[in-house]
């Protein structure tokens, strides 16, 4: 450990380091896209993701996250299966219909066959019952950020 000369120096030290990760992480132009109808369920993967360093968009449904986003953006969803209005699924089409492609993660309290089998056909990367282990997730959406900026999810379908 390094014992700064003056006493303020471990201050302006410190104020570096927290502004070279905001930079970092400004510069990282991923994002993580929640969209979850569950108010506390997509509050606390957002304050997961953010403690983790992550740029993350909360929507509390699929229109909403529709109204937004463009082939511009980049980085992974994390999608609630079973919503009201339009499903996890549907939002799938729409979004491969746009040519918009991102890494999906499945997340859903209904952990059916059927479920399974639409998360199957999403191509999703993760597929998380609630409540989401919040490590597995983390590891989950690292590797769904790193794969969508090699992968192109949505041309084999």
């Amino acid at each position: 450990m390094i014992i700064p000369p003056f006493p303020n120096t471990t201050k302006v030290l410190l104020c570096q380091l927290i502004l070279e990760r905001i930079l970092s992480n400004m510069k990282n132009e991923h994002y993580v896209f929640i969209v979850d109808d569950d108010l506390s369920a997509r509050r606390g993967i957002a304050r997961l993701l953010r403690a983790a360093g992550h740029n993350v968009r909360e929507y509390a449904s699929a229109n909403e996250f529709l109204d937004i986003i463009t082939t511009d953006d980049s980085g992974c969803l994390v999608l609630d299966a079973r919503m009201p209005g339009m499903s996890g699924d549907e939002l799938n089409a729409e979004l491969i219909r746009r040519g918009i492609d991102l890494s999906i993660i499945v997340i859903t309290g209904d952990d059916s066959l059927e479920t399974k089998r639409e998360a199957d056909k999403m191509k999703a990367v993760g597929f998380f019952r609630k409540p989401v282990d919040g490590t597995a997730l983390l590891d989950a959406v690292s590797w769904a950020l790193r794969s969508s900026s090699t992968n192109n999810n949505h041309t084999n379908m």
